[in-house]
């Protein structure tokens, strides 16, 4: 996708490669490794010695919502905005280059970091603990797999790839009793999580890919492996991330190749799919189910409104407004929030900024959300954008177009949003 719709900051190349850093590990003390320990570099010393991007994501006319209200509220946001600074900071390194390197391979963007900088986000914005999420404790814990790969399965590494993959797959979804949860609508909360996949070992797709690539880039990061290995993404709801040898892939495994971007877009998706307020009518996108919840809520007679449509939307509409919040199927709209302000941060896909638009409308928020879809309109005008206009349909459109000229009339008439319509994003404090 086209990244004209905001402007990015300039790279710089890295003046050391990653392989000059000076520390040791764990892993001096295993006869295996091949090299001196004192050349053996942390996780973080390789992530700062990489390329990357001098200016931070460049807000412009991005004014994000939730944790300003959150703290008009009362609320200390700290450890939300200290996480949410720690997410930026990891994608300010996503060159051009980077965003469609493959997860298997390890660039600048830590990836098991940057999913814990979302689930420490998350935590803080729900459960109000006065301590933020341990994210280093638990990236100690992602990288202590791989070592204790190492302590189990050395000899696969001299192996042939195919038995490096078969023992890398008995280790985690045998030995560690990894395992992948049902499909997105139906998945788990906790599944969702990297500190709670790691904890509970039942993850979606996304998080299993991402435990699985991690492991990758330590062993490779360390030396021990003289062979690609990619990662299968599996489509359907059931299967698992698979290895195979990179050398002998097919034109058909494209599709099911994680790149560093699309990785990190798939874990904020299955958030914001999780979490969206309007779960009804799954052969509808999330923006026209939020939409059409609109429309219903403000008695419209339109005769092709079933009762069931109705009676859901208003159903949201009640929960909202009084702050319940009960369980993945009903919702959360704070994460939802939090997941559409994430993307829309990644840079990938205009449409991120129509689908927080319409969840601001909800919150009352009219202003912000006119501003926002004018910014998605103006997208279109790009002709780096046609591809990604042509797969909006013309319903979306029609959609777009009706709340935009509707929160007109609302503005003109000098409606204001009122504290009581933003309850619904701070009254609860029940923990996930």
């Amino acid at each position: 996708m086209g990244r004209a719709w905001i402007s990015s900051g300039a790279l710089t190349l890295p003046s050391t490669p990653y392989t000059h850093c000076n520390d040791s590990r764990k892993l001096s003390k295993f006869p295996f490794y091949p090299s001196p320990p004192s050349l053996l570099p942390t996780r973080s010393q390789a992530r700062n010695c990489r390329c990357q991007l001098s200016a931070a994501v460049p807000q412009n006319d991005l004014k994000f919502v939730l944790h300003d209200v959150l703290d008009s509220s009362g609320q200390n946001t700290t450890h939300a905005r200290a996480a949410r600074d720690g997410f930026c900071s990891e994608i300010r390194k996503l060159s051009n280059i980077e965003r469609e390197t493959s997860i298997s391979i390890y660039g600048g963007v830590d990836l098991g970091r940057a999913a814990l900088h979302i689930a420490a986000e998350d935590d803080s914005l729900i459960s109000h603990s006065s301590v933020p999420l341990p994210v280093d404790d638990f990236v100690e814990r992602l990288d202590n797999l791989s070592m204790d790969y190492c302590c189990h399965y050395s000899s696969s590494f001299s192996s042939s790839p195919e038995n490096f993959v078969q023992c890398l797959e008995r280790y985690l979804y045998i030995d560690k009793g990894f395992r992948r949860t049902s499909e997105r609508n139906q998945v788990e909360q906790r599944a969702l999580y990297l500190h709670s996949v790691l904890t509970h070992r039942s993850g979606s797709a996304s998080m299993l890919s991402l435990i699985y690539s991690e492991i990758l880039k330590m062993l490779r990061l360390w030396g021990l492996l003289n062979f690609d290995v990619e990662i299968f993404f599996p489509h359907d709801s059931y299967s698992s991330p698979k290895g195979y040898h990179k050398q002998k892939s097919k034109e058909s495994d494209r599709s099911h190749i994680m790149t560093t971007q699309s990785l990190l877009v798939e874990m904020l998706k299955d958030l914001k799919h999780a979490f969206w307020p309007f779960q009804l009518n799954h052969t509808r996108s999330l923006f026209l189910r939020a939409a059409q919840a609109a429309h219903c809520s403000n008695g419209s007679n339109n005769s092709k409104e079933s009762a069931v449509e109705i009676a859901s939307a208003k159903a949201a509409q009640h929960r909202l407004q009084r702050g319940v919040w009960t369980s993945v199927h009903f919702g959360d709209m704070r994460r939802a929030l939090s997941a559409c302000e994430r993307l829309i941060l990644l840079q990938t896909d205009p449409k991120e900024l129509r689908d927080y638009a319409v969840l601001l409308y909800h919150c009352g928020f009219y202003e912000e959300t006119l501003h926002y879809l004018k910014l998605y309109m103006d997208t279109k005008k790009s002709s780096t954008l046609e591809q990604s206009s042509r797969s909006t349909s013309d319903m979306e459109e029609d959609a777009v177009e009706k709340l935009m000229d509707r929160l007109k009339l609302i503005l003109m008439d000098g409606w204001s949003t009122h504290s009581d319509n933003r309850n619904f994003i701070f009254n609860n404090s029940e923990p996930w």
